[in-house]
């Protein structure tokens, strides 16, 4: 039996101290915010720094007389840039003035004030600017909608003669419950509302958008050119009445983060800071930082002064990376802005950050939601990475420009398929599986070899 002075020192022997060696990465401060300064787009970094110069009285701004006169030098050597506009232009210079009230502009308002006109009773002008106001953005009235008025005790009448009503406002087919219907009254209103174009939109529509004509000459007994001549009249008709009255989609102010522009005979990468604020630090607060006889004060100085440090060294570290990104796309895609061609060559996030001995996730810190402005356009950084397809050193843009180019020299009367669209890349080279050329094809926006057809 063991006794408890033999427990004691049976415990104690099972303790025992190792040496071990070992690397451990920890986000400091800095670390963290020369990340997260890193990967702001130029609009965010203005307003990231505009909010710092806020809080931190070490940090002043210097004037920018010297930068307008930069860019105003540099944009007599290429007018292009920014697309004419200038970097210096505040928020209130974005906003459009005498903006309508889209609210009064809008289809139901439109419908209210032509009802108002009719001088209509009482219970059908309601009931008629209720469906005003239930119609879609398309000018469309939902079954859901309709069933609900049932649901409400209003007479069956009094439903249709409301429903007569709208329809015969403008725009013309406003109201519609399907597309036929809006189709149809849009025939009606122009006095074409032919047998055969009412059979051919209430019944075949479908197979008219994928021009299966066989169905529609045996039902209907009419030629092939009956039908075109059909579709012709059709195309002219508006599926969409209230797409006019649709909000626009709001601007979208892009400040490129780099220019790529000639200068001195050969392509260059200038970075776009002429809109940040150049800071340096106060005289004044370090003056007063070593002469502060209160040591609050003298603490919260040190701390403003480091995070002044801080900003000022992301800020370089972040112009330095970007530039160091954009003068490698310069190189990989030379011959493209100078014009030379009009494709990328191959070039992907991975060998980029291999090239410049920096970890991807750097890389791609320094490329997210960023934009290069040359003579072409204005792109996205990530635009310039394509990778390598079809076995040839080629792009996937450049595949896809080919396949374009192909689509359109086709024969419309026999429109090449994606087997034969395979076949033409692969003599050339490129080499692809069928459903790859299906999918680049389908992201062009062209349709399949039957409904191209003509």
């Amino acid at each position: 039996m063991y006794t408890a002075e033999q427990n004691r020192k049976g415990s104690v022997g099972l303790v025992s101290l190792k040496t071990e060696l070992r690397q451990e990465l920890k986000l400091t401060p800095q670390l963290l915010q020369s990340m997260e300064v890193l990967q702001m787009n130029a609009q965010e970094l203005l307003d990231y720094l505009n909010r710092v110069s806020e809080e931190n009285p070490l940090l002043e701004q210097e004037d920018a007389t010297k930068l307008r006169s930069a860019y105003a030098e540099l944009r007599q050597k290429a007018s292009w840039l920014d697309g004419g506009a200038s970097p210096f232009l505040g928020e209130d210079a974005l906003v459009e003035p005498g903006a309508v009230d889209r609210e009064l502009e809008s289809l139901s308002a439109f419908l209210r004030d032509q009802l108002e006109r009719l001088h209509l009773k009482g219970p059908l002008l309601a009931l008629t600017k209720y469906l005003a106001q239930m119609l879609d953005e398309d000018g469309y009235l939902s079954s859901e909608d309709l069933e609900e008025l049932s649901d409400l005790k209003i007479p069956a009448s009094l439903q249709t003669e409301a429903l007569e009503t709208l329809q015969s406002l403008d725009p013309p087919g406003v109201g519609a419950r399907s597309l036929s219907e809006c189709l149809l009254l849009q025939l009606k209103r122009r006095g074409a509302d032919t047998p055969f174009l009412q059979a051919l939109i209430s019944r075949f529509l479908p197979e008219l958008g994928r021009r299966h004509y066989g169905p529609i000459v045996r039902e209907l007994g009419v030629t092939l050119g009956e039908i075109h001549d059909a579709e012709r009249v059709i195309a002219q008709l508006e599926p969409h009445p209230g797409r006019a009255f649709q909000p626009e989609e709001p601007t979208l102010y892009i400040r490129p983060d780099v220019f790529i522009l000639p200068l001195d005979g050969t392509m260059q990468v200038v970075l776009n800071e002429y809109y940040l604020p150049h800071f340096s630090i106060s005289s004044y607060y370090t003056n007063l930082l070593k002469d502060a006889p209160e040591e609050e004060t003298r603490t919260y100085l040190q701390e403003k002064l480091r995070q002044a440090k801080w900003l000022v060294n992301s800020l370089e570290r972040r112009g330095s990376t970007l530039r160091r990104c954009a003068d490698a796309i310069l190189t990989a895609q030379y011959e493209f802005f100078t014009g030379k061609v009009p494709v990328l060559s191959p070039m992907n996030l991975a060998s980029l950050a291999e090239e410049l001995q920096l970890h991807p996730s750097t890389v791609s810190r320094a490329t997210r939601g960023k934009y290069l402005q040359c003579r072409q356009g204005t792109y996205p950084l990530r635009y310039f990475f394509s990778h390598s397809v079809g076995g040839a050193d080629c792009s996937a843009q450049a595949v896809r420009r080919r396949l374009l180019e192909l689509v359109r020299a086709e024969d419309p009367h026999r429109p090449l398929s994606d087997q034969q669209l395979c076949r033409a890349l692969e003599a050339e080279g490129m080499t692809l599986a069928r459903r790859t050329v299906a999918k680049y094809r389908s992201a062009l926006g062209l349709a399949p070899s039957g409904i191209r057809r003509r």
